[in-house]
Parts: structure tokens; sequence; C-alpha cells
């Protein structure tokens, strides 16, 4: 995947993260209990462009943030 969409991405799930009022560790703990093993540490990367996500995390951040995949994949 091109390094700048990924960035993009993580940009978007970063401010839908912090406008739903969660943290890092919160969001991964969240993903935790839902079955996704992911460490805040792996969720920064997400959020810098620096780990790729997997359509299990996807699923799991759209429902958690109560987000749509649009807020996620805006890349404008």
């Amino acid at each position: 995947m091109n390094a700048e969409i990924e960035r993009r991405i993580g940009d978007n799930i970063r401010r839908l993260r912090q406008e739903a009022n969660m943290t890092q560790e919160t969001l991964s703990a969240k993903l935790q209990l839902a079955g996704c093993d992911i460490t805040r540490s792996a969720v920064a990367k997400i959020e810098v462009g620096q780990r790729h996500l997997y359509p299990d995390e996807v699923v799991l951040i759209k429902q958690i943030l109560n987000t749509t995949y649009d807020e996620i994949f805006n890349l404008e």
C-alpha cells in the first residue's frame, strides 16, 4: 500500500479516536476484548502510517469508534 495513503488513514483513525475521547490504550484494550491481539504501540504505529491494517482490525475499529468506512478511508 502507498505510504501516503496509510498515513492519511492513520490520521483519520487518530482523529476519530480523539473525537470519541478515547486514548490509544483504551482503543487497544477494546480491540483486545473484541478478540484482536493488538497493543497500544501497534495502534500508535497505525496512526502514523508505520503499520498496515488488517481487515478484521478495520471492522472492529469502525464498530468501536462508531464510525463509517467512508470516515476511516477518506483520502481528501
